[in-house]
């Protein structure tokens, strides 16, 4: 297991859009299964997992510690309103990736505390991808962020290649990305895209 932060984050809702972003040679797939239950969650995980490490690839999983272990994954992320990143750390052990979402620097200081290995930071910009989120924090937000802990952050929401540069000029490490890829018309392209913006 490689605890390397990648910079690129293709978030997937399942093998086929993950094995396109492998195939634009995304360094980590972020796995987002929702509405399925959880044998078909870890089918879906198991392929994924399966595709990445042909291609020396990182796999995080959202939320599910059990999951993530279960198929063999290099770590696993929690969001605002999922397991505590202290509890996701127990759980997985030091040797896997433990991302924890954060929108301010009080936050984003106490995953780092509890361990995480980096934090996800936003939303950025507007986002159609999700409901219900918060107010965009803007580069400005990311800088804050970035400022406050010595572990990467990861800017998510609404970030194209040509917002890349502005986020690595606030701080970011990289970025996480779910429609810029999954919503394109050829996603490996756009996976290749992204990663040239973020300096290949």
């Amino acid at each position: 297991m490689s605890l390397v932060v990648p910079r690129l984050h293709v978030i997937a809702d399942g093998a086929r859009l993950a094995a396109a972003a492998l195939r634009g040679g995304a360094p980590a797939v972020q796995v987002r299964i929702k509405e399925a239950d959880d044998a078909a969650v870890l089918a879906e995980c198991e392929r994924i997992v399966a595709a990445a490490q042909r291609a020396n690839a990182t796999v995080i999983v959202n939320d599910r510690a059990d999951i993530a272990l279960a198929a063999g994954a290099d770590g696993v992320h929690g969001g605002a309103e999922d397991l505590p990143v202290a509890v996701l750390r127990g759980l997985v052990g030091p040797d896997r990736l433990v991302g924890g979402t954060a929108r301010d620097p009080d936050t984003a200081r106490r995953h780092q505390a509890d361990g995480a290995s980096y934090v996800g930071v936003g939303p950025v910009y507007a986002s159609a991808s999700k409901t219900g989120l918060p107010d965009p924090l803007g580069p400005a937000g990311v800088e804050r962020v970035a400022a406050s802990v010595d572990i990467p952050v990861i800017a998510i929401a609404g970030i194209t290649a040509a917002r890349v540069p502005e986020l690595l000029d606030a701080g970011a490490h990289g970025v996480a990305v779910i429609g810029a890829v999954a919503h394109a018309t050829d996603p490996a392209a756009a996976t290749s895209e992204l990663l040239e913006a973020l300096g290949g």
